[in-house]
């Protein structure tokens, strides 16, 4: 699946929202039939949902299109995942996923609607509650999952804690999630920001996502998609430095040479390996453009 820097949401009963997406320069787009909509209006939109995925097509969207169905234990959830797949999506968001028991009969639903489509499907599931964090390197590993997100509101609640500007009552879920989802080769997603116009905390929240080993972010406004696109790539004079790197190693190897000394810091191969990350990931966004 495509790289995931920016992650945004909009709700799927508001269609003007919707065509937005048009606009902006997301790495993934959500139309959002759980929390985005409200219970009077989830059934009409996910009536409404065909049209506007096929009008998002038409006027080619640039970015993977997905769509958030309820949550496992809900008794929208057949529905919801009956009018995704009967659009031309890329796949779909399953939020408070917990138990495999739950998430693999989604996965198996999934294959099968993979079969009339024309695009790869897959599923990004969201942690975002006790069970959810203790099961996650199980939750990871399901067929079809591309990408974990971590949802902080809805796990602090489930906790019963407090949300507070630090984040320490979260770090050890956040990291969690993260690992699982490195540890079984997919994408992971970092926490909303529901503070929406301050900026400044977006883009603290996003620094210390992306070193907690991050990739990308959900966005609820289009100015937070440009921070998110910007927080989660490579500067260039990160990249720059990386190529220098790997091309000095390069040379040392070739007289016999393992850890070298490179513009004042020692270099071995942890170091090493996190150039050819950086690189290989520019090279692969380079590529989508």
């Amino acid at each position: 699946m495509n790289l995931i820097r920016s992650f945004l949401f909009a709700p799927a009963n508001q269609p003007d929202r919707l065509k937005k997406f048009l606009r902006i320069a997301a790495d993934c787009f959500v139309i959002d039939l759980e929390d985005g909509t409200p219970e009077a209006e989830k059934e009409a939109a996910r009536a409404a949902l065909p049209e506007i995925v096929a009008y998002l097509r038409q006027e080619s969207l640039k970015g993977l299109l997905f769509v958030r169905v309820n949550e496992p234990r809900s008794p929208h959830l057949k529905a919801d995942l009956r009018a995704a797949f009967a659009a031309d999506i890329d796949g779909i968001v399953v939020p408070k996923i917990e138990e495999l028991d739950e998430l693999q009969p989604i996965a198996s639903a999934l294959t099968m609607a993979q079969l009339g489509s024309a695009r790869e499907l897959s599923i990004i599931g969201g942690i975002e509650s006790m069970r959810g964090v203790i099961n996650a390197l199980e939750l990871a590993r399901v067929a079809n999952l591309s990408a974990l997100y971590f949802g902080a509101e809805d796990y602090i609640t489930d906790i019963d804690g407090r949300r507070t500007v630090e984040g320490h009552e979260v770090l050890y879920a956040r990291s969690q999630t993260v690992l699982a989802a490195k540890a079984a080769g997919i994408q992971a997603l970092d926490q909303a920001v529901v503070e929406i116009r301050d900026e400044q905390r977006y883009r603290d929240c996003g620094a210390q996502g992306r070193n907690l080993g991050y990739g990308g972010k959900i966005c609820l406004l289009p100015r937070q998609v440009e921070m998110a696109n910007e927080l989660f790539s490579p500067a260039a004079s990160d990249i720059e430095r990386s190529r220098r790197l790997i091309a000095a190693s390069e040379a040392a190897s070739l007289e016999g040479q393992g850890a070298i000394e490179f513009e004042g810091r020692m270099v071995d191969g942890p170091l090493l390996k996190r150039a050819q990350s950086i690189v290989a990931f520019a090279d692969r966004l380079a590529a989508t453009k």
